[in-house]
């Protein structure tokens, strides 16, 4: 069984509240959970030490079981120093030059350094 650590929605419409939960990762992402493991509430300010909260010695528990992270909670857990920091690759490909925009960057670079 896959397990994850990752957020599952609550709240109302347009007002979200998220809780921590360990989850097989085939399940839905408000499915059925095998353990509630903390909440972060979006609406609180940064500082409020309400926004996360987590049960740092079930979380590493769950870790050294194998369960894996969800980007978003290794962020936040990280912040409370319950995990290391996770590398965050902000560098989409979609947004990359394509292939003829790169052709012609380079006759561009080509044609000014000649010049």
């Amino acid at each position: 069984m896959a397990l994850k650590i990752r957020l599952a929605r609550g709240g109302a419409k347009k007002r979200p509240f998220y809780r921590m939960v360990v989850a097989d990762s085939r399940n839905p992402r408000d499915g059925a959970f095998l353990e509630r493991v903390g909440s972060y509430d979006p609406f609180l300010p940064t500082e409020n030490p309400s926004r996360v909260i987590a049960k740092a010695d079930r979380v590493k528990y769950w870790i050294s079981v194998g369960a894996k992270m969800s980007e978003r909670v290794a962020l936040l857990l990280s912040r409370l120093g319950v995990c290391d920091s996770p590398i965050v690759r902000n560098t989409p490909k979609k947004s990359a030059p394509k292939k003829k925009a790169r052709e012609r960057l380079q006759v561009q670079q080509q044609s000014s350094s000649i010049a």
